[in-house]
C-alpha cells in the first residue's frame, strides 16, 4: 500500500456495545471499498477482523483489529473493537490512536451501556465522534426513537445528517439532508442511485434539514448572515466544511443511517469519514516529555524526527511479536533503528507493513499520522515510545494499564481531569487461581503467561507464596476464560481453575501459659530442653513480639534465640485452624536445661511445642482480610448496591457525589465476599457500576463463618 500524507489519512475506531454490528460493518466497508471481494460473516467465522479461533468459537470480537483500506484517495485505518465489557481496554487502546470514533448503534436495541461507557471515555480523551445507526432493516428498528435516545444520552450536539427511506425490511435508501438528495440502493450493491426525496418523507425531511442547517450556520458568521438574508442557497459543500469544524471541536456528532448486512449507506459512511472527520493534522499535537523535563508539543510533521507509539502487541506463535504503532512525527522506513527509552535499548524495524485483519500488506514507509506494524521487536511492549537515540522522550499519556503505567506527574489534566476514571474503567477486577494440568505444562506456564501479558497488559499474574497459588487477574469472567483458551492454543499450556484461597490469619483473645519439653535419648548425647512460655494478644496489626524474662540461667543465654525461633516458626506454620498466627506476644519465663544434652535444636523444639499448646488454650480466633472498597454507580442503583454490601457484611464508611448522576460508596468488606463482586456488580447495575478495592487490614471473623474457612483450608491442602 502506498504512503499517504497526513491530510489524506483517517484513523477511525469502530466502537459501541456488543452486538451492534461493528465487525459486520467493517466487513461491509472493506467490500464496498474494494479491499475484499466478498464480505465475511461473524457467525461463520469468516470475518476479516475476527480471525482468532476464540472469536470464531464465541462469535464475538475479543481484541482490536486493524483493517487498512483506500477510498477516494484517502487511506482509512479502521480499528474494529470488541463491545463486550470485559474487553473495554481494547476499545480504549483504539481510542488512544484514533482521530475519530464511529459509534455503531443498533436501530433495534438503541443506546446500550457500553456505548455510554465508551462515549464517556472518548469525551475524556477529546476524540471527535460520529454515529452510525445500524440495522435499520431489522424488525422493530425505530430511527426516531433511537435518535431521541442519542439526544437524551449525549446532548444537543447529536445531529442527523440523513433520514432512512423505508422501514424495517423495506429500508432501501437514505435521504441526505445536506444535499437534499435521496440515495436508493439495490440489495447487495454498494453504489446508490440518486433521486429526489420521496413524497412520503418530504415534509419531515425539510423540517429536519432546516433544523440541521440552522445548527451548522451558527458556527460561521458569514453563512449565518447569508442564511438569514435568504439571498442564495448555501451549498452542501459549504455546509459540509462548516460541519467538519464542529466535528473536530467535538461540538457536533453527526448521525448516519444504514444497514451493514444490506450494504445500505456504507459508501455514505466512508464519504463522511473522509469529508467531515478530522485528519491527524487537525487533532491536538501530541505531548512528549524528556526525563525530568516539562511536556512539550510535537507537530504531525512527516519531515520531523521519527516518533512512534506502540499501542497494541499481538503474540504470533509463528513470527513472534507483532507490534502495532502510530507514527506521531517524522517518517518511519524499513530497517530504521529507533530507541526505546523505557527498556534503554535500540530496536531495528525490519520489514514494515500494515494489517487487514491478519493479512500483512507491505509498506515502503509510514509517515506521521499513519498506523503501521512491525514484527520481532525484542524489548518493546505496549505503551512504549520509539524515538531517535539522541532524543529519548516518551509520550505523555493518561494513566491507563494498557498504555504501560501511570502518566508522568502533573500531566493528568490534559484529558480534562478524567484520566483516573479511565484508569478505573480498565483495572483488573476479577481474579482466579489456575494450575497446570501436567508437569510439562508447569514447566512452560510462567513463560507462556509472560508472553500472554505482552499481548494483553491488562492481565495481571502473581504467585502467592502463602497460598501457593498462581493467581490470574483480569477485567471479567469472559476475559479470563479467553486468556486460558489462548494459553492452550498459542503456547501449548493447559491450565484449569481452582478455588481462590483467601489468606486468613489467626490470633488469640486471652493469655495462656504452656510448657514445652523436648527430650530424646540416643546412643550418644541426647536432646533435652524445657521452655515455659506465656502468650497474650497484642493490638491488631502489631505482628509478633518476643520477651525474654528468663532469670537465674534456667535457660542458658545462648539458647534463648533458639526458643524465639521455634516460637516464630510454630506460629508461621499455622495455629489451630492451620493459618499463620499474628498479633501475639510470647514471653519466656522459665525452663530447664541439661549441661550435656541441651542444644539449640532442643530449645527450638521446646519453644515450638510450648507455643502450640498455649495457642489452643488462649481463645484462638480467625482473622479475615478486609478490603477497602470504592464503588461508583449511577444514583438510581445506589440503594441496591448499599443493600448488597450489607448482605456481604460490609461496613459502609460513607457516600459522596462523583461525576454528574453518580455516587461513590466507600465500604470495608471482607475480601472473601468480593471474590465474584465484579460479576455481581455488573449484573446489579446493568454494567454501569465500577469499583476498585485494595487490602486494608485484618479483623476477627464471626465464629459462625469458621466452618467455611476450615473447608477452604482443607481444599487448599489437597
Amino acid at each position: 500500500m502506498k504512503a499517504y500524507p497526513p491530510a489524506q489519512v483517517r484513523n477511525v475506531a469502530f466502537v459501541g456495545h456488543g452486538g451492534s454490528g461493528k465487525t459486520t460493518l467493517t466487513e461491509a466497508v472493506l467490500l464496498c471499498s474494494g479491499a475484499v471481494n466478498r464480505a465475511g460473516r461473524v457467525e461463520d467465522g469468516t470475518a476479516v477482523t475476527d480471525f482468532e479461533p476464540e472469536e470464531h468459537s464465541h462469535h464475538m470480537s475479543t481484541s482490536l483489529s486493524l483493517a487498512a483500506l483506500e477510498w477516494r484517495g484517502y487511506k482509512v485505518n479502521l480499528l474494529d473493537t470488541p463491545g463486550y465489557a470485559d474487553f473495554l481496554p481494547e476499545a480504549l487502546a483504539a481510542l488512544s490512536v484514533a482521530d475519530v470514533a464511529v459509534f455503531v448503534v443498533s436501530a433495534v436495541d438503541g443506546v446500550e451501556v457500553q456505548t455510554e461507557v465508551i462515549w464517556r471515555a472518548a469525551a475524556a480523551l477529546g476524540i471527535p465522534r460520529l454515529v452510525f445507526m445500524n440495522k435499520l432493516d431489522r424488525d422493530r428498528a425505530d430511527f426516531s426513537n433511537v435518535l431521541q435516545q442519542l439526544h437524551d444520552s449525549f446532548g444537543a450536539g447529536v445531529a442527523p445528517l440523513e433520514l432512512p427511506i423505508g422501514e424495517e425490511h423495506d429500508f432501501h435508501g437514505i435521504a441526505d439532508l445536506l444535499s437534499d438528495t435521496a440515495f436508493l440502493y439495490e440489495t447487495g450493491k454498494c453504489v446508490a442511485t440518486k433521486g429526489p426525496i420521496p413524497d412520503s418523507i418530504s415534509e419531515r425531511e425539510h423540517t429536519v434539514r432546516d433544523a440541521l442547517v440552522e445548527g451548522i450556520v451558527v458556527a460561521d458568521d458569514e453563512l449565518m448572515t447569508r442564511y438569514l438574508e435568504g439571498e442564495e442557497e448555501i451549498s452542501a459543500e459549504e455546509l459540509s466544511k462548516t460541519l467538519a469544524r464542529g466535528v473536530v471541536s467535538s461540538q457536533v456528532f453527526p448521525v448516519i443511517c444504514g444497514s451493514a448486512t444490506k450494504l445500505v449507506g456504507i459508501d455514505r459512511l466512508l464519504d463522511a469519514v473522509c469529508d467531515v472527520a478530522p485528519s491527524p493534522l487537525e487533532r491536538p499535537p501530541a505531548l512528549v516529555q524528556a526525563a525530568g523535563g516539562a511536556p512539550v508539543e510535537v507537530a504531525v510533521d512527516p519531515t520531523g524526527q521519527p516518533l512512534a507509539l506502540v499501542f497494541k502487541t499481538v503474540a504470533d506463535p509463528y513470527v513472534g511479536k507483532i507490534s502495532l504503532f502510530k507514527v506521531v512525527s517524522g517518517t518511519v522506513r524499513p530497517d530504521a533503528v529507533l530507541f526505546n527509552p523505557r527498556s534503554r535499548s535500540e530496536e531495528r524495524l525490519h520489514a514494515l507493513f500494515t494489517l487487514r485483519g491478519k493479512e500483512q500488506l507491505p509498506e515502503s514507509e509510514i509517515p506521521a499520522g499513519d498506523i503501521g506494524a512491525v514484527a520481532k521487536l525484542a524489548s518493546t511492549n505496549t505503551g512504549d515510545t520509539l524515538t531517535p537515540r539522541n532524543q529519548p522522550v516518551t509520550l505523555v499519556r493518561p494513566s491507563l494499564p494498557w498504555l504501560g503505567g501511570p502518566a508522568p506527574a502533573g500531566t493528568d489534566g490534559y484529558v480534562d481531569g478524567n484520566a483516573s476514571w479511565l484508569a478505573d474503567a480498565a483495572l483488573p477486577v476479577l481474579s482466579i487461581a489456575i494450575r497446570p494440568k501436567s508437569k510439562a505444562d508447569e514447566d512452560k506456564l510462567m513463560t507462556a503467561l509472560h508472553r500472554l501479558q505482552e499481548e494483553d497488559p491488562t492481565l495481571v499474574v502473581r504467585r502467592d507464596d502463602e497460598t501457593h497459588q498462581t493467581v490470574l487477574s483480569g477485567t471479567g469472567e469472559a476475559h479470563l476464560g479467553i486468556a486460558m483458551e489462548r494459553l492452550s492454543r498459542k503456547f501449548g499450556v493447559a491450565v484449569e481453575n481452582e478455588d481462590l484461597v483467601i489468606p486468613y490469619r489467626e490470633t488469640v483473645t486471652s493469655t495462656a501459659e504452656a510448657e514445652g519439653k523436648y527430650k530424646k535419648q540416643t546412643g550418644g548425647h541426647g536432646q533435652f530442653g524445657v521452655a515455659s512460655l506465656r502468650i497474650e494478644p497484642m493490638e491488631r496489626g502489631e505482628g509478633f513480639a518476643f520477651v525474654d524474662n528468663i532469670v537465674g540461667g534456667v535457660i542458658p543465654r545462648q539458647y534463648i534465640p533458639a526458643v524465639q525461633k521455634g516460637a516464630e516458626e510454630a506460629m508461621a506454620d499455622g495455629g489451630n485452624f492451620g493459618w499463620p498466627v499474628v498479633d501475639v506476644r510470647v514471653t519466656a519465663f522459665d525452663g530447664k536445661h541439661h549441661p550435656v544434652d541441651s542444644s539449640e535444636l532442643s530449645f527450638k523444639m521446646a519453644g515450638a511445642l510450648a507455643v502450640r499448646e498455649a495457642l489452643a488454650k488462649a481463645g484462638p480466633v480467625i482473622l479475615e482480610p478486609i478490603s477497602l472498597l470504592e464503588v461508583t454507580v449511577p444514583n438510581a442503583y445506589q440503594g441496591d448496591v448499599l443493600g448488597d454490601l450489607n448482605s456481604r457484611r460490609g461496613r459502609v464508611q460513607g457516600t459522596e457525589t462523583g461525576q454528574p448522576g453518580e455516587s461513590i460508596i466507600t465500604a470495608l468488606v471482607p475480601t472473601s465476599e468480593l471474590v465474584r463482586y465484579a460479576i455481581d456488580l455488573r449484573s446489579l447495575t446493568g454494567g454501569r457500576g465500577r469499583f476498585k478495592a485494595h487490602h486494608d487490614h485484618y479483623d476477627a471473623m464471626p465464629q459462625n463463618f469458621w466452618d467455611r474457612v476450615r473447608r477452604e483450608r482443607a481444599g487448599s491442602e489437597k
